[in-house]
């Protein structure tokens, strides 16, 4: 696998090209005219769509009707010898639809337990938990 960076201006801005060829802005966010995301937003939207297309995926098998997916991806840092790493990354999955909860939750499960190779990347040193909500509320 191999991703390609390109510097668009006389700042930070960079387009990441993947194999689609689709680019990617990224760049500082600590700069005000900011015009991509930060690396390590990208890192949290990684774990999040790799999880993410896991769900849908296993849901679609098992016939579950998704009509919304929407996810939030925290992550907490701390500091290090000047970097600030993530220590920790907290992913709620939102689902709507006539969903099946148990399924909802053995979806997240296999995903975060044996096929998302972001997250599993980042285990053990920055664990990665979950929760699951399926129309509007928390299931367990």
């Amino acid at each position: 696998m191999q991703v390609t960076l390109q510097r668009k201006n006389d700042d930070y801005l960079f387009h990441g090209i993947g194999k689609a060829g689709v680019a990617i802005p990224i760049d500082n966010t600590s700069e005000d005219n900011a015009q991509g995301a930060s690396p390590m937003e990208l890192l949290l939207m990684g774990v999040g769509a790799c999880s993410a297309i896991d769900v849908v995926a296993i849901l679609k098998k098992q016939r579950q009707q998704i009509d919304d997916y929407s996810m939030e991806v925290n992550g907490t840092r701390h500091e290090v010898e000047g970097a600030k790493p993530f220590k920790a990354m907290e992913v709620v999955i939102k689902l709507e639809g006539p969903i099946d909860p148990a399924k909802a939750l053995r979806a997240a499960e296999l995903s975060f337990t044996k096929y998302c190779s972001v997250s599993l990347t980042f285990e053990p040193q920055v664990p990665v938990s979950y929760r699951v909500e399926l129309n509007g509320s928390p299931i367990q």
